[in-house]
C-alpha cells in the first residue's frame, strides 16, 4: 500500500511537472509574435506619438502586436469594434487592433486621440503596408522598442 502511494505521488508530481513545462511553452510561442509574422513594421512614434502609445498601451493590456491583414472585413470590424463608443468632439476614436485586423473589431482597445495625429498614423501605415497582401501577418513595433 505504501509503494502504492508513493508511486500515486510521483506520479503526480510528475504530471504536474509536464503540465507547467508545456504551459510554460505554449505561453512563450504566444507572447513571441515575431516568430509568427511574416513583416515586422517600426511605428515611428515620434511622428504620431499619442497613437504609438494607444498601441504601446493596447498591447500591454493583452491586445495582438500582429495584425493579419484583412481589407475585406476593415468595415465591418470597425463597426463592431467602435459600437457603444461615443463620439467626442475633437476626438478620433483609435482602435487597436485596426480594423484593417483579422485581429480587430468586437474587444479592440479604443482611445481618443487628436484627428490628425489618429488619422496620419493611419495613412502612415496603409502606405507601409499597401505592398502586401490580405493574410499577411505583419508585427507592430514602436520605434524605440525591439521586436520579441
Amino acid at each position: 500500500m505504501r509503494i502504492k502511494r508513493i508511486l500515486f505521488t510521483l506520479a503526480f508530481l510528475i504530471g504536474i511537472g509536464l503540465f507547467s513545462l508545456l504551459t510554460e511553452q505554449q505561453n512563450s510561442q504566444t507572447t513571441n509574435t515575431s516568430v509568427q509574422a511574416d513583416v515586422v513594421l517600426t511605428f515611428p512614434r515620434e511622428r504620431y506619438p499619442e497613437t504609438a502609445e494607444h498601441i504601446r498601451s493596447a498591447i500591454e493590456k493583452g491586445q495582438s502586436a500582429v495584425c493579419t491583414i484583412d481589407r475585406k472585413s476593415a468595415d465591418k470590424h470597425r463597426e463592431d469594434s467602435l459600437r457603444g463608443i461615443p463620439t467626442k468632439r475633437g476626438y478620433d476614436r483609435d482602435e487597436w487592433p485596426m480594423a484593417m485586423c483579422k485581429e480587430g473589431g468586437k474587444g479592440a482597445d479604443i482611445a481618443y486621440i487628436s484627428p490628425s495625429d489618429n488619422r496620419g498614423a493611419g495613412s502612415w501605415i496603409a502606405n507601409q503596408l499597401e505592398k502586401y497582401p490580405d493574410g499577411t501577418r505583419v508585427q507592430i513595433v514602436i520605434g524605440d522598442q525591439l521586436a520579441r
